[in-house]
């Protein structure tokens, strides 16, 4: 009589777990952007103080090898660039690695929406295969239509062009841009991101 009751305990205990699997989970923003930004091969380092950040992207320097980059948002970036000791240049033709901030980040997807006060009229598939963002948890935005609100709600008067993000982290995962490479926004990409909230 007990195998009949195992047995049936099982089935009975298979059927709990398919209930449980098939239950919606509600992420919060933050945690719906990491989990598809790192299945996607974004790579992010978060940080608490804007020291933590300087040394993360100190790292991630070292870690590459790269003896300079470009920045083309000194304005926002500053505070970073005063102690890094590589060159930091504004030529988008040298292909050495951006160093930037963004507009926003898109948690239903995991990208990362830029435009012109970043890039400025370049496009996103004539930079660099390579990212430095640095961001803040401030920034977060459910879905794109989210993203493109905020940037209209916070430059009422001079609204940005070139309005781009980058969706793919590793050419692997680019099936998006697949048959035309070289208009292929996918960049290696590492977020620093900063608590701001």
């Amino acid at each position: 009589m007990s195998i009949f009751k195992k047995l049936f305990n099982k089935n009975q205990d298979s059927a709990q777990d398919e209930e449980i699997k098939k239950q919606e989970v509600t992420l919060s923003l933050d945690d719906l952007f990491v989990h598809n930004f790192i299945n996607k091969g974004g790579k992010f380092l978060y940080s608490t103080n804007l020291d933590d950040v300087t040394s993360h992207l100190i790292e991630i320097l070292d870690e590459n090898n790269w003896s300079n980059i470009t920045c083309l948002d000194e304005n926002n970036l500053s505070h970073f660039l005063d102690r890094l000791s590589i060159e930091i240049n504004d030529n988008t033709r040298l292909k050495t690695p951006i160093f930037s901030t963004c507009e926003h980040l898109i948690s239903d997807s995991g990208s990362i929406l830029f435009s012109s006060n970043q890039l400025k009229d370049v496009k996103l598939s004539n930079l660099s295969d390579d990212f430095i963002v640095f961001a803040r948890t401030s920034q977060f935005v459910k879905n794109m239509g989210e993203g493109l609100t905020g940037i209209k709600s916070n430059f009422k008067e001079n609204i940005p062009t070139n309005i781009c993000a980058v969706k793919n982290f590793t050419k692997e995962n680019d099936e998006e841009n697949y048959l035309s490479a070289d208009n292929s926004n996918t960049k290696n990409l590492y977020l620093l991101l900063l608590e701001d909230l």
